[in-house]
């Protein structure tokens, strides 16, 4: 548009050139312009104009008779932006009297957001930012100009059209054949939650508090027995009430417990352990050298001889493991050699640790089995070292093994794990991070589902304006 500004009336008006630009303002007339700078330092343009009243809005809904208008009142409400300065629409209301019935009613404005002071084009503005889930509520309020209390309510009831019903989740659109389940902490310490999600999709079905068997149990009275005839296997950590929750209401469901899990409780529970047992006990008998040589190899004895390989080869090739700058004077780090040579040293020199490494190994092979009865063969086999080890820890892990023993060996037939939901969890920290938290556990939740549904793509391509 072609304006010339009025800077002691601080009024703009148009000169002969225009730009007719559609406004989706049905009805408003805009007579003339005023800039103004808000309280935030902002700059705000006003429109001022008119409401227009056709007949048909003067029909009486109660008798159908002809209403005379009775009185005016001011109405404002912001409107999309140009850029950063904020834009504000400024208009008479008529409210109307039937000189029939006695009933009066207020002029509807047709691009009114319901149950907002703004615009039906800024409701939806507002609604495409939230849902591309890159901004938190405080930047949606920053560039809209609306306040975040009012982003939260209009984001809370996008989320409610999406995935609730009558005040009720929907049930899953599709027939999940795998599913996920794990719990997360919340942001109040050590209370806990715990989601459902559909491995084939990543979608998150079920969110509930705390992590017992009831939440398995409202999960199965939601989406119905018939549904969960459908699932085929489960993955789950190693918490037993996940376990026999679904074993109790759907026993045709098999549990897969999760390989990660396993190789961390192994590694937590049993390396960690050996070695500063192993290193307590060459102390006791005077053999310091030996161990000194123990210290600062956690990470070296809990990695696979592949994982040991390839640092040795990184190492050779002088791969930074961080670069350096030269602005704040920082070295180029790069990785040690050696790690392999470390580590073949150790085992050698503690029979203990030999038989750590073995049991590594077997374990190893066990996940590569391509049938059930070839990795229970070799479970069994894992568990028969851990026993005849007489180590605490290692008999341990074989009663751990012997336990789960079904939920192990499950994943030869159905090759699924929790990696998927703890890549959710992650999200989930990351979520809640950049809201600087959610107090509100369901607003929250209804986050998670719109999220686990949104596809990552890693550097999209620009938006081009032109061909």
């Amino acid at each position: 548009m072609n304006y010339t500004q009025d800077e002691q009336a601080n009024t703009i008006t148009d000169s002969q050139n225009y730009l007719h630009i559609p406004s989706s303002l049905i009805g408003f007339t805009n007579t003339h312009s005023s800039q103004h700078t808000a309280v935030s330092g902002k700059s705000v343009i006003q429109f001022h104009g008119v409401l227009k009243l056709d007949d048909t809005d003067r029909a009486c809904p109660n008798c159908g008779g002809f209403m005379h208008i009775n009185n005016t009142s001011s109405c404002s409400l912001w409107h999309l932006n140009f850029g950063h300065t904020y834009t504000s629409l400024e208009f008479d209301k008529n409210q109307l009297l039937c000189p029939t019935c006695g009933i009066t009613r207020v002029q509807q404005v047709p691009f009114q957001a319901q149950g907002h002071r703004i615009t039906q084009a800024l409701l939806q503005y507002t609604r495409d930012l939230l849902a591309i889930g890159t901004y938190n509520l405080k930047q949606v309020a920053e560039i809209t100009g609306l306040g975040k209390n009012t982003v939260k309510a209009i984001d809370l009831k996008r989320l409610e059209e999406m995935y609730t019903l009558d005040g009720k989740l929907t049930k899953p659109q599709r027939q999940a054949k795998y599913l996920s389940i794990d719990e997360f902490k919340l942001h109040r310490g050590h209370q806990y939650a715990t989601h459902i999600i559909d491995i084939e999709t990543g979608h998150i079905l079920w969110i509930a508090h705390g992590k017992r068997k009831q939440v398995v149990y409202d999960f199965i009275e939601h989406v119905g027995l018939e549904w969960m005839d459908g699932v085929e296997a489960v993955a789950s950590d190693m918490n037993s009430d996940f376990q026999e929750a679904f074993e109790e209401k759907c026993p045709h469901i098999q549990p897969v417990f999760d390989h990660f899990h396993i190789i961390k409780n192994f590694n937590d529970k049993v390396v960690a352990e050996v070695r500063k047992d192993e290193q307590r006990r060459l102390q006791a008998v005077g053999e310091y050298k030996a161990a000194e040589s123990l210290k600062r190899t956690r990470y070296i004895l809990m990695s696979s001889r592949k994982t040991l390989q390839r640092k040795d080869r990184e190492a050779a090739e002088g791969k930074p493991l961080s670069k350096g700058g030269t602005l704040f004077q920082r070295a180029e780090i790069t990785r040690r050699p050696g790690s392999e040579e470390k580590y073949d040293q150790l085992i050698q020199e503690n029979q203990l640790l030999f038989t750590v490494d073995l049991v590594k190994e077997m374990l190893s092979e066990a996940y590569k089995a391509a049938s059930e009865p070839e990795m229970a063969s070799l479970i069994t086999e894992v568990m028969e070292v851990c026993y005849a080890s007489e180590n605490e820890h290692l008999q341990w892990f074989g009663r751990l093994m012997d336990r789960h023993f079904e939920g192990i060996i499950a994943y030869a037939t159905y090759r699924i794990s929790n990696g998927q939901i703890e890549g959710i969890n992650n999200k989930i920290k990351t979520l809640r991070r950049q809201g600087y938290g959610y107090p509100d556990d369901e607003y929250f939740f209804l986050k998670l589902f719109d999220m686990s549904r949104k596809t990552y793509v890693r550097n999209p391509p620009s938006h081009r304006i032109y061909d």
